[in-house]
């Protein structure tokens, strides 16, 4: 009897994985964002449909700068978008195709225009405030009153407001860094207010065994009862469930900030103001009101988590003194 073949049966080799999904896979290695996913995976798409579908290997130097110039003549996109699109594209050659090539540090970026950022004066500001009020009023309130940025607010756990020390920690802000910035007093009766109705929900979901929120860094492996934990929860949660894009569990995230931005733009249209205030807007008046106040610059920065002062100065070109506290000649005659 002839011995029976043990030669092992390999298995069909794996498809390879599409580009796009190489592209989101490596940005999730880096810890990425989403919207940082979301935004490079468009300008890759974009890139590859505008040179008819060739792939990207196939192409250099002169088809990108073709591609960044159409952005700028044809789509007449911000010099921000521009740097955008090239990030992304930066991105695709060197951390997924790891293409190293020398034409890649010869790419120009576009010179962003340095403007001014719009400022309002508080009877501006107390006008916007008076005509919003609810959650949205609390959150526009401590955009103004702590210089967080939207998405930070938007963001903001539980554990992160001390009411004892009346300081707030904002965690993984822009660059990925902590800071402290205070908890103002007028702030601290709603804010606690808003929490015991937001632990009611809280309780609610854990009950129905739907408390889980998303921690980053793989936190949740390594604190398995963090996510139900009410320390990790969404000050700022949503009012319903939603399935998370990554990892396809449904959780309560955070509320859109989009809701956020209507609601002041209402309250602007309501208050008759000229001037196209954001969420944004109350963050540069927080930083303006503070150095018009006497401030000193460096504790301006480090409350707004700039890593260059000269970022922080900008604000002293719109003060109602001028920068260095000239008078103007007319003024004295």
């Amino acid at each position: 009897m002839q011995a029976a073949d043990r030669t092992p049966v390999r298995a069909p080799d794996a498809p390879a994985p599409r580009l796009l999904d190489q592209v989101r896979a490596r940005i999730r290695a880096k810890h990425y964002s989403i919207r940082t996913e979301d935004q490079y995976v468009f300008w890759v798409k974009r890139f590859i449909r505008f040179h008819g579908r060739r792939h990207p290997r196939e192409l250099g130097a002169a088809e990108i700068e073709a591609f960044l110039s159409d952005l700028a003549v044809h789509g007449q996109v911000a010099a921000a978008t521009q740097n955008q699109a090239l990030s992304a594209l930066l991105f695709l050659y060197r951390e997924v195709l790891e293409v190293d090539l020398p034409w890649l540090d010869g790419i120009t970026r576009a010179k962003p225009s340095q403007r001014l950022p719009v400022v309002l004066t508080p009877a501006e500001v107390r006008a916007v405030l008076d005509r919003m009020d609810g959650v949205y009023g609390l959150m526009a309130r401590l955009l103004y009153g702590t210089g967080m940025r939207l998405m930070e607010c938007v963001r903001l756990r539980v554990k992160d407001a001390d009411f004892g020390r009346h300081e707030i920690v904002i965690r993984a802000g822009k660059g990925a860094k902590d800071r402290v910035t205070m908890l103002p007093a007028a702030l601290a009766g709603p804010l606690a207010d808003h929490l015991a109705r937001r632990q009611v929900v809280y309780e609610d979901d854990l009950r129905d065994g739907k408390a889980e929120v998303w921690l980053p860094d793989a936190l949740a492996k390594k604190y398995p009862n963090a996510p139900m934990e009410w320390g990790w929860q969404f000050v700022f949660c949503s009012g319903s469930h939603s399935v998370d894009p990554r990892s396809g569990r449904v959780r309560r995230h955070h509320v859109d900030e989009k809701l956020l931005q209507r609601a002041m733009k209402k309250a602007v249209i309501a208050a008759r103001l000229p001037k196209p205030a954001t969420p944004h807007t109350l963050r540069h008046s927080f930083a303006t009101h503070l150095l018009e106040s006497g401030q000193d610059i460096r504790t301006v920065q480090e409350l707004l988590g700039h890593s260059d002062v000269r970022t922080t100065m900008i604000y002293t070109h719109v003060l109602n003194r001028g920068g260095r506290g000239v008078t103007s000649p007319l003024d004295r005659l």
